[in-house]
């Protein structure tokens, strides 16, 4: 259910009842649960509006609320908000709704779209390394999260499969294969090395890599051939990482630079066409108002260099046009670093005025800080290198497996290596999408892998602590009548029941660590409820109740963590 709506239209009506209507009624959670569940703010704002005294107003609005079905309390506090009161039995028939229901409780969109999400984006030529993680896992939590709510989710990985550098890599590829038939790339990095090794150093090379870019931007069949061999091989290499990390992107989701190269020029062409790109000095620039420097002048948007190559902007371009005229977005998401900000601005608004991007299908730029190190740099190794993805997720699976057996050295060593991968990814993903993400992190082995606060392990371990209460409690009534009757009960329940609320507002934004902190919240919950509320040992519809909201939060925890990309467990 949308509980946050529910109770907003029965303090709406309350407006109306006082006589204040047009005033929103600014509703919140309270801070303290020991002053109720909700709270009105809007009385102060409508008390000024219309010249009334806020508190007497406010007294109005509680009287208009008295009699609700909803709510079992509203009282006035300090100088006009109102604090509400939910009563037990419209929770109680929540939770039994919730509980019967194969999606919690959580209704899908009235209003689906087709949104097209573009993140991952890795550069082919390399391994990918730390700098892709965020994109990688805030995008594909967000992906997860709008396809629950019934929207048509189109995931585009847009990696760098295309430019002069594949002519260098092709042609050490070549170099590599002639000197040894059985040669496979194992390590991209090392072979993106090597290859500018020789690029550098040996003319007669470089002159043959340059060679190979033009025959490969004229379409030769030849070359053409032993570049999909190269990325094929990279893009092997990226999904073993994805599917390590857990991620929805398959081989099918990988839409390159490449796909857009026959219409780079077509797009400069049309732009040119529409008087939006002139000419300047050799190249085609389309230069925007919006975005004036300090001396008045617009922002160059250049969509085509001298000479006639072409840059991000102009397969942007080309991009954005494909996906809004063939896959018929109505939503546009690009999860990528937010120094690229500016530049997807430029590339909205230019096209805006193309009329590729109309003006009822969104663009968003789903900006994201830096993992840091704790030294409050860019995170690399101790030698300064980029830390390889593949790398950096082994050495987590490493040190889980490590604390799990130190934990449980009764464990076997496949049952502890299987337990330490799940909690180690689940720590990395967490550690990430638990935080803002247009704010920087700090990457911290310690507090990732911390059994207590707000990390991953914390949450896998309340829901194997909620299944290790099933394993014990034999036979149950799930259909039995809830009874809420004390306050953790209905403080727990009152949670349970903003699941909808929360998903809808990370649909709304694309801001994760707004699930993260309300599973942290479910946990927390649920653990003082455990303590002050006995659940095996109470008797009749109590225990009944009990077990139903202990189901239902192990339901919420766990849906909730895959809707993040992280996997539960039965035992740890």
């Amino acid at each position: 259910m949308n509980l946050y709506q529910t109770v907003e239209r029965e303090a709406a009506a309350a407006f109306a009842a006082a006589g204040i209507a047009d005033s929103p009624v600014v509703l919140q959670p309270t801070k303290n649960a020991e002053h109720g569940d909700f709270q009105i703010n809007g009385v102060m704002g409508a008390a000024k509006k219309t010249k009334q005294n806020p508190r007497e107003l406010a007294q109005k609005v509680a009287e208009a609320l008295a009699s609700n079905a909803v709510i079992k309390s509203a009282e006035v506090a300090g100088p006009g908000f109102i604090n509400l009161r939910l009563r037990p039995e419209f929770l109680a028939q929540n939770i039994q709704t919730a509980l019967n229901n194969a999606r919690f409780g959580v209704a899908k969109t009235d209003k689906p779209q087709t949104v097209v999400i573009d993140y991952s984006s890795p550069n082919l030529a390399k391994e990918m390394h730390v700098g892709h993680l965020r994109s990688s896992i805030i995008g594909d939590s967000i992906s997860r999260v709008l396809e629950f709510m019934g929207n048509t989710v189109i995931r585009q990985n847009h990696v760098g499969d295309w430019g002069t550098q594949f002519g260098m890599l092709v042609a050490y590829l070549v170099e590599q294969q002639k000197d040894n038939a059985a040669f496979e790339l194992a390590d991209l990095e090392q072979f993106y090395r090597a290859a500018k090794v020789r690029f550098d150093e040996d003319p007669a090379f470089a002159d043959t890599a340059r060679e190979y870019v033009v025959k490969l931007q004229g379409g030769d069949e030849t070359v053409l051939a032993l570049w999909k061999q190269f990325v094929d091989i990279s893009l092997s290499h990226a999904q073993a990482v994805y599917d390590t990390l857990g991620l929805k992107l398959r081989p099918e989701d990988v839409a390159g630079e490449s796909k857009y190269n026959d219409d780079l020029q077509p797009v400069v062409d049309d732009l040119v066409e529409k008087g939006l790109a002139v000419e300047d000095d050799g190249a085609k620039v389309v230069f925007l108002d919006e975005f004036k420097n300090k001396d008045g002048e617009p922002a160059a948007f250049i969509v085509q260099k001298q000479g006639g190559g072409f840059l991000y902007a102009s397969t942007d371009l080309a991009c954005l046009r494909y996906r809004v005229g063939t896959l018929h977005a109505d939503r546009l998401l690009y999860v990528v670093d937010h120094r690229q900000a500016l530049h997807f601005e430029q590339l909205f608004t230019t096209s805006r005025k193309a009329g590729y991007l109309p003006e009822d299908v969104k663009a968003e730029f789903i900006g994201f800080g830096t993992m840091m190190g704790k030294d409050g740099k860019p995170f690399k190794t101790r030698s300064g290198d980029t830390v390889k993805l593949v790398d950096l997720l082994t050495e987590a699976v490493e040190r889980a497996t490590t604390l799990v057996k130190e934990k449980n050295p009764e464990l076997g060593t496949d049952e502890a290596g299987k337990i330490g991968k799940t909690v180690g990814i689940g720590a990395v993903k967490y550690a990430d999408l638990s935080k803002n993400r247009t704010s920087d992190y700090v990457f911290d082995w310690d507090a990732m892998l911390s059994f207590e606060g707000n990390t991953a392990p914390y949450l896998q371990y309340a829901y194997t602590r909620v299944q290790s209460v099933f394993r014990k409690a034999g036979e149950w009534d799930a259909t039995a009548p809830t009874v809420l009757t004390e306050p953790l009960e209905k403080q727990l329940a009152t949670e349970l029941l903003k699941f909808e609320d929360v998903l809808q507002s990370v649909a709304d934004t694309a801001y994760p660590h707004y699930l993260a902190a309300y599973l942290y919240q479910i946990a927390t919950l649920f653990s003082r409820f455990y303590e002050a509320c006995p659940i095996l040992k109470s008797e009749g519809a109590t225990r009944n109740s009990r077990l139903q909201l202990a189901k239902l939060t192990g339901d919420t925890l766990k849906q909730g963590l895959e809707l993040l990309g992280i996997d539960v467990l039965d035992v740890m």
